[in-house]
Parts: C-alpha cells; sequence; structure tokens
C-alpha cells in the first residue's frame, strides 16, 4: 500500500528470501549509524522469520518499504501477553535505512504499524487492556520517534560487558546439582525451563513450539557452549552461551555472550547463577572469546544486576521499554 504523508513511500508484504539482503542491510546500518553494537546476518534473519506462529507471523507481520524503487526501510509486529498485570501487548518494531532519514518515513512507518496493530487487536477482540508497545536503545532516534509519538517509558534493561576474561573465579556448583552435555532430545526440555524461569520476570514472550524453532535454526544457536544443572531429571538452571561470528568480524571483538542465565524458582538463592556465569566466562574464553556480554532487566526481581556487577560485568549501554494505550480499546 501507498504510505499518504511521504510521497512515493510504499509498504508492501514480505517477499521472502528475496528481500533477506536488503533487510540485513537495513537493519546493520541503522545500528552502525546509531552506535549499536549489534549485527543482523542473513542466515540469522532466515531463522528469524521462519516458523510462523499466531503472535508472529512474517506474511501478515513483516512490511517493507521502499522508495524511488529501493527498500528504504521495514517494520515488524508481534504480540504477547504480558506477565504483570492482565495487559496484551502489540509489539512494534521499524529500521530506516540512515540515508534515507529526515524525509517522515520513520514517523509514516510507525503510524503503519500502528494502523496494523489496531487492526489486528480488534480482530482478536479481548477483553483485556491493550497496548502498543517498543523497544529502543537509549538516546538514538528511535526513541526520540516513539517519545515525540506519545509513547511512555515503563522499564529499562542494559547490556553489560566483561572486558577481559583474565582472572576468572572458580565456583563450585551447589550439592545435589551436575552439568551434563547437551543432547538434542533435551532440547526441548531446556527450551521449557527457560520460559518457566522467566515467567516471574516483567514483559512476555512467544513460548510457542514456532518460537522454539526458530531458536533452534539460528546459526549462532550452539549448544555445545550452553551449561545445563540437573538435578536428577529436573533441570535446574542454565546459561544458554553464544558466539556471534559476523558480529564480531564486522565490530572486530572476540565476544562471546550468555544469551539466558535462568534458574528455576525452586532452585534459587543457592549460588546456581553464580557458579554457571563463573563456568561460563571460562567456556567463552577456551573457544578464543576475550570479552562476554549479556542483556539484563534494570528491576530482575532475583537480583541479576548485582550478581553480574559481582561477576565483573559493567553497563555498556541502556534500552528503554515503552508504551502506549490503544485508543478505543480496553483502557490500561
Amino acid at each position: 500500500m501507498t504510505v499518504a504523508s511521504v510521497a512515493g513511500l510504499r509498504v508492501r508484504p514480505f517477499g521472502g528470501e528475496a528481500d533477506l539482503d536488503a533487510l540485513v542491510r537495513i537493519v546493520n546500518a541503522e545500528n552502525e549509524a546509531d552506535g549499536i553494537s549489534e549485527r543482523d546476518s542473513i542466515d540469522g534473519m532466515r531463522a528469524h522469520l521462519g516458523s510462523p506462529s499466531d503472535q508472529f507471523d512474517p506474511a501478515r507481520d513483516v512490511g517493507v518499504a521502499e522508495l524511488e524503487g529501493r527498500v528504504v526501510g521495514w517494520v515488524s509486529r508481534e504480540w504477547v501477553d504480558s506477565r504483570e498485570g492482565d495487559l496484551r501487548e502489540y509489539r512494534v518494531w521499524g529500521a530506516v535505512d540512515p540515508v534515507y532519514r529526515g524525509r517522515g518515513i520513520g514517523t509514516a512507518l510507525l503510524a503503519e504499524n500502528e494502523r496494523r496493530s489496531r487492526e489486528l487487536a480488534a480482530a482478536h477482540g479481548v477483553e483485556r487492556p491493550t497496548a502498543f508497545g517498543a523497544w529502543a536503545a537509549d538516546g538514538r532516534p528511535a526513541a526520540a520517534l516513539l517519545d515525540r509519538s506519545g509513547y511512555s517509558v515503563v522499564r529499562w534493561s542494559f547490556d553489560m560487558v566483561r572486558p577481559t576474561l583474565d582472572d576468572l573465579p572458580e565456583v563450585p556448583l551447589p550439592d545435589g546439582l551436575e552439568l551434563r552435555p547437551v543432547t538434542p532430545e533435551q532440547h526441548p526440555l531446556i527450551w521449557r525451563a527457560n520460559r518457566e524461569a522467566f515467567r516471574d520476570h516483567w514483559g512476555g514472550s512467544d513460548e510457542s513450539e514456532a518460537a522454539m524453532h526458530r531458536f533452534f535454526d539460528s546459526p549462532d544457536t550452539d549448544p555445545s557452549l550452553w551449561l545445563i544443572a540437573w538435578d536428577g531429571d529436573e533441570i535446574a538452571g542454565g546459561v544458554n552461551n553464544s558466539i556471534h561470528p559476523e558480529e564480531n568480524d564486522a565490530l572486530g571483538l572476540q565476544r562471546g555472550w550468555l544469551d539466558s542465565v535462568f534458574t528455576r524458582r525452586a532452585w534459587r538463592r543457592r549460588g546456581l547463577a553464580r557458579a554457571l556465569i563463573a563456568r561460563s566466562l571460562v567456556v567463552l574464553r577456551d573457544r578464543g572469546m576475550t570479552s562476554a556480554g549479556l542483556g539484563v532487566d534494570a528491576d530482575n526481581p532475583t537480583g541479576a544486576l548485582g550478581l553480574y556487577e559481582e561477576a565483573g560485568f559493567a553497563v555498556d549501554d541502556r534500552f528503554t521499554a515503552w508504551r502506549k494505550p490503544i485508543a478505543g480499546g480496553p483502557s490500561t
């Protein structure tokens, strides 16, 4: 469809494989322009846009923006039921090629994203409160756009970095727990244990089998890097570590990531996360990494921020979660 607010701007449905190169180009160019230390790859984007679910279906939820015969931006949408309160959140996201900034494209794409999300919310007909949701790197153009578009900050999160992997501590596992090599038949168990552990945390996520497939299809998902602690037949907690070679090459880094540090409720307050973090740093160092990163909710209810600081991590970047009530829907 044509977006009237920007002359010549057209938003069309996602075209599959033929669009991947342009989508990755735009995301990486925007992140580079805004000083965000994240880079996508073609294979990673293919996995992200695969395995549609009810909550995120690229055929319905991804739009590609064209101007003057060139792809200049794109948008995506998903919905989640938030864990705090009785709220359904329709999350919107978009990126614009920095070369085309200053033409109102970002504003137009956000409005289009909201329009499509509002239609989906109406089709769902839920009685619970509804809101648009979005994430943005603090102090960057996306955050300014959300601010002037009526969104309010509702949460903060941090990217944290441990700048070296020298002088790593040895921390024993709690009594009765053991680490076992991850095998393919364990993948669904680990996925479910991870999702269960985060149900105490802020926000919401797609916990569907399709979302699990998207995760395991990612080229940077490497279970040989994971540390999963078992108590008999039960998973007590774990760390899903990863290395992103293309991102590291682009940024000139040798950085590994503790992508998800989780402890199930029955095994908390016993030092398990501390032990797994320490061992994860050794795993990443042994794979040739020289630094480590992770993301954390600033108000994490289990005290994760202090735990990561104790392990040598410091805040490297800040991100904000934003919300805006959906007009005409149940009140938030």
